[in-house]
């Protein structure tokens, strides 16, 4: 086997939560390109990602949940009908998100509650779902999408960086737990990267040469970015890694 052949994904499975636009999106395609069949998860309609990932051969299952509102026991049940439709489950992508954006003296319980329970709630359960099956599967791969904010405290998102910091603090307690089962658990740390969340930041006037001043790549990242990163950390050639945070933020953090 060459070098190559460890990043592939052939005849495995992926369940990728937030696949309907934006980051998901491309990195459904992407581990569809690298030979997995996909299972998203979303709220809305995923007929683009459908498309995009039904082109390049591999099948494509939409899964409807609104993580707002999701319980531990249906997370269970997703898992259980994607094992059940699909015959496995290898890889779990984490990456559906909220934000409110909201001066921290003014924001509210409702502000607090929704964005800890899709981007933090929600990972761990539906984690945990996996992870049963995984480790009777004898191994699997979970990559949570973590961000700059698991690091910095960022402006007018204080539920958005603590639940950041959350993912970022959840992905090397359960790689230290669940790296005797053979299942990788680690994050991808997205820059600023232009997406529908993003796009108020990418308009205003005053933040957005702000922000490009301080990025050494001297742009805004796109979803495509993290094509090739979520494939390694989904294939074979990354199975020592546990528990690592990976930066993809044109320099960001260096500056």
């Amino acid at each position: 086997m060459s070098i190559l052949d460890t990043f592939r994904l052939d005849s495995k499975v992926a369940l990728v939560t937030g696949a309907s636009r934006g980051l998901g999106q491309a990195l459904a395609v992407g581990l569809a390109e690298a030979g997995a069949d996909v299972a998203a998860i979303s709220r809305s309609a995923c007929d683009k990602t459908r498309q995009q990932v039904e082109a390049t051969g591999r099948q494509f299952v939409h899964v409807p949940v609104d993580l707002a509102t999701v319980t531990p026991a249906d997370l269970e049940a997703v898992v259980a009908d994607v094992v059940a439709t699909r015959g496995r489950l290898d890889i779990l992508v984490n990456n559906a998100g909220t934000t409110r954006r909201a001066p921290a003296l003014k924001l509210t319980e409702d502000d607090w509650d929704v964005v800890l329970q899709v981007n933090l709630k929600a990972v761990f359960f539906l984690s945990q779902a996996a992870a049963r099956h995984m480790a009777g599967q004898g191994g699997g791969k979970i990559i949570h999408i973590a961000s700059m904010l698991s690091y910095q405290g960022g402006i007018l998102v204080s539920p958005y960086a603590a639940s950041k910091s959350g993912v970022a603090g959840l992905t090397h307690a359960l790689a230290n737990e669940w790296a005797a089962h053979h299942i990788n658990v680690n994050a991808i740390a997205p820059g600023y990267m232009l997406t529908e969340m993003t796009a108020p930041l990418a308009a205003d006037p005053d933040r957005n040469p702000a922000i490009l001043a301080r990025i050494p790549a001297g742009r805004w990242g796109t979803p495509d970015d993290l094509k090739g990163l979520v494939v390694f950390l989904a294939s074979a050639a990354a199975d020592y890694m546990h528990g690592t945070i990976v930066p993809v933020d044109g320099g960001w953090l260096s500056r």
